[in-house]
């Protein structure tokens, strides 16, 4: 006898309707599973034949085939143990399940004993499951938490392959999932870094609250020790909180990389992301054989904090160079491209030389001026051109160090950043852009428009800083930010001024 059951799979970031047909029959003994399977769903045959016994249920023996349509689209995890368990029970006329199965998908990986486990992406196999009009999901209890943040899809929760029989005979129905009541309604209190913490270092604190204020990337130079860690740890606490739809966006890219905790259905902060420079091009930017989210998808919506920027590998870096154009890092394979989100703020920390120590009024630099040069060039001048902000980062003297008063407070901070954003808001609206940092040329003609004084100032800077097309446009959102922060319309010579200060000194 042939049953057909639905199940889901992830591509990317997105889901993929799997139909699971299997066929029960005469012939020789034994389960075979077809349609590019990959080695986690070939093992399924000891789990669900296992599962099945464990379960009450008599596992059959004759032939059994399954297969997973689409058969051209590589199939891979253990999501499809619980409909391949299912589907055989319906073949094997063991289960009549009437119309419970109508218009619902069934994903969850089998335990010998039966039990359903945690899988991922759960969140995209849901969404999908609405946008193509299915009404009821069966999924794992331990993820009945994640599937309720889609709506419009009725999520039971299934704990073992006994309670599901029971569900489908009527003996024991399973009670839909309710989802929390309690509304979302931004993220919970920041418990990391608070800037009021940081001793000193005031420009560099002004500079970063520009940076998230529009969006901007930035790049602190300094010795070892002047607190540029700790100024970057403490960004995320002066970022504008997640709204609703990106917290899904955020959870949707821990979900399929298996990084959402169990105890966290959706993610309420803004990442932050600070890998080794020892990291290779494919944990950076994602790939492998199975294409997964590297770690600056895993910093979308937030910050990608690269520590000892010069120590990374160069091509490592110069991969960065599109997705800080195009918000989107796109992986192109035999089999076919795909495009994992990647809207993020980058935020680098360097020494200015090999010892560090290089215009340090105390420790005097052992570095030869070619050292100092050959470790500047290790960053390229395309990479350096699309960092807005270049912050120096000196040593903080003892008398602040010491003092006992603390800096402005965080939320302060974050108050002007989210007044900030809402008027770039109100000002993009109906349109793509986001963030000042994101503007095309039309909207920084539209929105970046200097006065005299500032066309003047605009001019001096070209011929003396020899800026390129690229650093013009950026100077202007910057100077665009400026303005918005101190809720100017119009941008003045003085806004202009302070976006100039934060180009490189070499004038790249």
């Amino acid at each position: 006898m042939l049953a057909r059951v639905y199940s889901c799979a992830t591509v990317g970031l997105d889901g993929l309707l799997v139909e699971v047909e299997v066929d029960a029959g005469g012939g020789q003994p034994g389960l075979f599973i077809v349609g590019l399977p990959d080695a986690a769903i070939q093992e399924a045959k000891e789990r669900v034949r296992a599962a099945i016994r464990n379960a009450g249920a008599r596992f059959p023996h004759g032939h059994i085939t399954v297969n997973l349509a689409p058969a051209d689209v590589r199939k891979e995890g253990p999501a499809y143990d619980l409909p391949i368990a299912l589907g055989i029970l319906l073949a094997s006329q063991q289960v009549d399940a009437g119309d419970a199965l109508d218009g619902a998908i069934l994903v969850g990986e089998l335990g010998l004993d039966g039990a359903v486990r945690h899988i991922n992406g759960v969140l995209s196999m849901v969404s999908l499951a609405r946008e193509r009009g299915l009404r009821r999901a069966f999924v794992p209890a331990d993820d009945a938490r994640e599937a309720t943040l889609v709506g419009g899809v009725e999520i039971l929760p299934i704990a073992t392959l006994a309670d599901l029989l029971a569900h489908l005979d009527g003996t024991r129905p399973i009670r839909p999932h309710r989802a929390d009541e309690a509304p979302f309604d931004g993220e919970d209190e920041y418990d990391g870094v608070d800037l009021m913490h940081v001793k000193g270092q005031e420009q560099v604190k002004r500079g970063l609250e520009v940076a998230a204020a529009g969006g901007h990337n930035a790049l602190m130079t300094g010795p070892p020790g002047s607190g540029k860690t700790l100024l970057a740890r403490a960004l995320p606490s002066i970022l504008p909180r997640l709204t609703f739809a990106e917290a899904l966006d955020v959870t949707r890219v821990y979900s399929v990389s298996g990084l959402l905790p169990a105890s966290t259905p959706l993610i309420r902060h803004r990442p932050f992301r600070a890998p080794h420079h020892t990291v290779s091009q494919a944990g950076l930017v994602g790939g492998g054989r199975w294409p997964r989210p590297g770690e600056i998808s895993l910093a979308h919506r937030g910050v990608l904090f690269l520590d000892e920027l010069p120590e990374f590998g160069q091509q490592t870096l110069e991969v960065l160079r599109q997705p800080l154009e195009d918000k989107v890092v796109t992986i192109s394979r035999a089999s076919g491209t795909l495009s994992f989100p990647a809207n993020i703020m980058l935020i680098g920390a360097m020494n200015p030389c090999p010892c560090g120590y290089a215009g340090d009024p105390v420790r005097e630099c052992t570095c030869s001026a070619h050292a100092i040069a050959r470790y500047a060039r290790r960053i390229s001048g395309p990479l350096l051109d699309r960092i807005d902000i270049h912050l120096d980062v000196p040593r903080i003297p003892y008398e602040k160090l010491s003092d006992d008063r603390l800096g402005e407070p965080s939320r302060v901070v974050r108050a002007r950043v989210e007044a900030a954003r809402a008027v770039q808001a109100a000002r993009f609206a109906g349109t793509n852009v986001v963030v000042n940092a994101e503007m095309g040329p039309a909207e920084v003609r539209a929105h970046c428009a200097l006065d005299a004084a500032g066309e003047g100032l605009m001019r001096a800077a070209m011929r003396q800083l020899h800026l390129s097309a690229r650093a013009y446009h950026r100077v202007l959102k910057l100077a665009r930010t400026i303005a918005d922060l101190a809720g100017e319309a119009a941008i003045g010579a003085a806004h202009l001024a302070e976006a100039l200060q934060y180009r490189p000194k070499e004038g790249t």
